[in-house]
């Protein structure tokens, strides 16, 4: 039996520039359209030195929100190291073979955020 995820975005790398950017700088990216778009749907372009694999600086990946991120990520393959775009909110993506077949790469990833539960 799986627990089913809460859906949090879809991320969508461009090289193009977009109205509305955000520099989050520490991460060598830009991001923008999630908080306008009905669906979530994020940009995100990044710097050309930006350290990542070129899976996620290409393929498009679903980002899903969980309580126990470290609980998530064991025995999954973590392709890039837990981080924090912003405060509260930590992310890891993980390469998740065979979920899609295209462009010749015969994987893709997903993203699972783990966000800070504030006190009222």
């Amino acid at each position: 039996m799986f627990e089913i995820r809460k859906y949090h975005h879809l991320g969508i790398p461009t090289t193009e520039k977009r109205e509305g950017e955000v520099h989050l700088k520490h991460l060598k990216i830009y991001v923008c359209g999630y908080k306008e778009s009905l669906y979530h749907i994020e940009w995100m372009r990044h710097e050309p030195d930006a350290p990542y694999p070129e899976l996620v600086k290409t393929m498009p990946h679903v980002a899903f929100e969980v309580d126990d991120l470290e609980q998530e990520l064991k025995g999954k393959k973590v392709i890039i190291e837990p981080n924090s775009p912003s405060p509260g909110v930590t992310v890891a993506p993980l390469s998740v073979p065979g979920l899609v077949r295209q462009r010749n790469c015969d994987e893709t990833h997903m993203d699972h955020h783990r966000r800070t539960r504030r006190s009222r």
